[in-house]
């Protein structure tokens, strides 16, 4: 049996990648998944890539990098469908499902700086951070991650806002997305946000306790509309609002493993971010940016959050173009490098992979990437001596601290003394 991939033009100019079996005469294209392909100015860019030759990259407009990237997505996604197995496995979909099912915390780690692997700190396990606002769709694209990586089906194992009743989700809930016992990394899914809420303090403190700190199962993230979902044990009038620490003996536990968080992935509801901004209403995309390029997630290597565009399919293929433009250039970040338009198929019960194959891919390759930041972020281990120099400098600190309270004490005791003497010598 013998497979080609053949890249045509139609009577309509469209470009199709089609996968034919010449044994069998069948035909098969993803061209049903490349909603891109009616958008304007699509047929300038195939017209601009067919012209002879590599395509001239000056001459591509941010609308056709666009094209060129999710042209990108479905040449490589196209390598996993049946018909066309491993032709292109190299970068398919099966082929880096595989990767990440045997990948091993540090195993995508380069040699930088002169330091062995084995002097780096590397956790057994890679964990990777979903945050966003609420409805943005991080659960489901929870889901989806089992459906496409651990083969799940349409088991969804992340409770959605829709199907939960309550909204948001109000613990942080760890996930290994492949299903498997020797999984080297896991997903974190958390509590959204709300778009009048990002500009306040304690939720950059929320997002630095979590970088710097680490995570663990069932960790708490509520917010100030949650705290009459959770019943309240002995607690009675406004006593049960006094703080977010007081209801830690409610259902969490910190037993559970702390995970660094090592890579971080931004959900955004594309769909109503756009319809808001064209409505004149700014405050969803300015809070969309103030959370991409919130000062916690900067990490050593001065790497930006993967951003996740969802809910693409409710918007009009132009809206959805120009929706991801204005967003990309919101955030400060290319619009066709780190940044993936997924549509979360299995809210809808669709399988992902059989459906769309170019979502299925795309998502996967986005949990790849996040992989490799994660291998790049790892600092060398601590020494004997850097222990020594940390327990040295709190020692020092603490008798500079000893002595000023020491001087002060002595400043005040001798300021006493000469105003006593003071008063004496005018009483004579």
């Amino acid at each position: 049996m013998k497979n080609h991939m053949h890249v045509c033009n139609s009577s309509s100019d469209d470009e199709k990648i089609i996968i034919s079996d010449e044994s069998s005469g069948s035909v098969s294209s993803i061209e049903p998944y490349c909603w891109w392909r009616s958008a304007a100015k699509y047929d300038e860019y195939v017209k601009l890539k067919f012209e002879g030759g590599l395509p001239d990259v000056s001459r591509l407009t941010t609308r056709m990098r666009v094209f060129k990237e999710l042209e990108r997505l479905a040449l490589v996604a196209s390598g996993s469908t049946r018909e066309y197995h491993y032709h292109f496995s190299e970068g398919g979909l099966n082929e880096l499902r595989h990767k990440l099912l045997t990948y091993r915390s540090g195993d995508f780690w380069m040699p930088i700086g002169g330091i062995s692997k084995e002097k780096m700190d590397i956790p057994p396990v890679a964990t990777i951070l979903l945050v966003g606002f609420s409805a943005s769709g991080k659960s489901s694209l929870v889901n989806l991650m089992y459906s496409v990586l651990g083969r799940s089906g349409l088991i969804p194992f992340a409770q959605t806002s829709s199907s939960s009743g309550s909204g948001r989700t109000k613990l942080l809930k760890e996930h290994n997305v492949v299903r498997s016992l020797r999984s080297g990394f896991c997903v974190y899914d958390s509590g959204g946000f709300d778009y009048n809420e990002i500009s306040e303090t304690r939720v950059g403190e929320e997002l630095s306790s979590w970088m710097n700190d680490g995570v663990h199962q069932n960790q708490e993230c509520l917010r100030s509309g949650d705290l009459d979902d959770v019943p309240h044990h002995e607690v009675a009038g406004d006593d049960r609002h006094v703080d977010f620490r007081t209801m830690s003996n409610y259902n969490w536990s910190s037993k559970f493993v702390r995970r660094t968080v090592n890579s971080v992935m931004v959900v955004a509801n594309m769909a109503e971010i756009y319809k808001a901004f064209k409505a004149g209403d700014s405050k969803p995309m300015e809070a969309t940016r103030q959370l991409f390029c919130s000062s916690a997630f900067r990490n050593c290597n001065d790497e930006k959050p993967i951003l996740i565009l969802t809910h693409g399919d409710m918007l009009s293929t132009e809206e959805r173009i120009e929706g991801r433009l204005k967003i990309c250039e919101c955030v400060g970040v290319s619009e066709t490098t780190g940044v993936y338009d997924i549509v979360c198929l299995t809210e809808y019960g669709f399988l992902a992979e059989e459906s769309d194959p170019v979502s299925a891919y795309a998502l996967t390759e986005a949990v790849y990437r996040a992989l490799l930041i994660s291998d790049r972020t790892h600092l060398p281990k601590k020494t004997h001596q850097d222990w020594a120099l940390l327990v040295l400098s709190w020692i020092m600190c603490f008798i500079a601290s000893l002595f000023a309270l020491i001087a002060e004490i002595c400043f005040k005791l001798g300021g006493g003394g000469r105003q006593r003497h003071r008063h004496k010598l005018l009483m004579k």
